[in-house]
C-alpha cells in the first residue's frame, strides 16, 4: 500500500509538472510567435524586429511569474538537461519536464496559426512555403540568414546560449550578488531581449530546443511539409543540439571564473549578520 501511494504521489507530481509547463509555454510563447506573425504578415507595417524581441522578453517574464512556483519555470530543455547532468534535477523527472515544454510549445504554435489563419492564406495565396518571398514557416521556428554557413549558425546558437546561461546564473546565484526574487523574472526577460538585440541576425536566436522543435513539427503537419526539416542544409538539428552544448559550456565558464571564487554561503551570511550588528 505504501509503495502504491508513493507511486501515485510521484505520478501526481509529474502530471502537475507537465500541466504547469504546458500552460507556461502556451502562455509565454504566444507572445513571441504572434509578434513574428504580425511583423511578417503585416509586411513591416505592424511592427519591426525590435517589437519581436520585446514580445519574447515579455513572454519569458510573464511565463516565469505564471508557473515559477510549481515547476521552477523551466522554459528551456537545454537548461533542464543541464540541471539533470549536474545532479540538481532527478533524471526521473526529465521526461515530465520535456513533455510539458514540448506540448505547450506545440499548442502555442497551433494557437498562433489559428489566430492568423486568414492573414496567412491571404499573404501566401494558400501556398505555405519555407523559402521564397512569401515564406511563412519562419513565423513559427528559426531559420538561418542566407549568408550564414551551418558552422557559423552552430557557433551563433552555441555562443548565444552561453550568454543566456551566464545571465541566468548571475541573476539567481545566492552566493554571489543575486537579484531579489521579485525582480528575477523581469531581469530574465531583459536578458532574452538583450540576446535578441545583439545576436539575432544570423539565426533568429532559438537558444532553446523547446522553443524551436515543437513548432517546426507543427508546421510540418499543418501544411508546410517536410521542407521545414530539409531546408537550409537540414538546419533543424542545430537549434536542438547547440543550445544543450552551449548551456553546459556556460555552466563550466561560470564555475571556473565566478562560482569557484565565491565564498561559501554560510560565510557570506555570517559576514552580512556581522555587518548588520556593527551598523546597529
Amino acid at each position: 500500500y505504501c509503495r502504491k501511494s508513493s507511486k501515485e504521489a510521484q505520478s501526481t507530481k509529474e502530471t502537475k509538472i507537465i500541466l504547469t509547463l504546458l500552460f507556461l509555454f502556451l502562455f509565454s510563447q504566444i507572445f513571441g510567435l504572434s509578434s513574428v506573425a504580425q511583423v511578417v504578415l503585416g509586411k513591416g507595417n505592424s511592427g519591426q524586429y525590435l517589437s519581436i524581441n520585446i514580445a519574447f522578453g515579455i513572454g519569458v517574464t510573464m511565463g516565469i511569474h505564471a508557473a515559477g512556483g510549481v515547476s521552477g519555470a523551466h522554459l528551456n530543455a537545454a537548461i533542464t538537461i543541464t540541471q539533470c547532468i549536474l545532479g540538481n534535477l532527478p533524471w526521473t523527472k526529465l521526461a515530465a519536464y520535456i513533455i510539458g515544454q514540448f506540448l505547450g510549445s506545440f499548442l502555442a504554435a497551433a494557437t498562433v496559426f489559428a489566430l492568423y489563419y486568414d492573414a496567412l492564406y491571404a499573404f501566401t495565396d494558400g501556398n505555405l512555403t519555407v523559402t521564397g518571398p512569401t515564406a511563412t514557416a519562419l513565423i513559427f521556428s528559426t531559420y538561418p540568414a542566407p549568408n550564414v554557413t551551418p558552422q557559423g549558425a552552430f557557433f551563433t546558437e552555441f555562443t548565444a546560449t552561453i550568454m543566456l546561461t551566464l545571465g541566468i546564473l548571475v541573476i539567481h546565484d545566492e552566493k554571489n550578488n543575486a537579484a531579489i526574487k521579485g525582480a528575477q523574472p523581469m531581469l530574465t526577460g531583459m536578458l532574452v531581449l538583450g540576446i535578441g538585440l545583439g545576436m539575432g541576425l544570423n539565426t533568429g536566436y532559438a537558444i532553446n530546443p523547446s522553443r524551436d522543435l515543437p513548432p517546426r513539427i507543427f508546421t510540418a503537419v499543418a501544411g508546410w511539409g517536410m521542407d521545414v526539416f530539409t531546408a537550409e542544409h537540414s538546419w533543424w538539428w542545430i537549434p536542438v543540439t547547440a543550445p544543450v552544448l552551449g548551456c553546459l559550456a556556460g555552466v563550466l565558464i561560470y564555475k571556473v571564473f565566478i562560482d569557484f571564487h565565491n565564498e561559501p554561503a554560510q560565510e557570506t551570511e555570517n559576514k552580512k549578520e556581522q555587518t548588520v550588528m556593527e551598523t546597529s
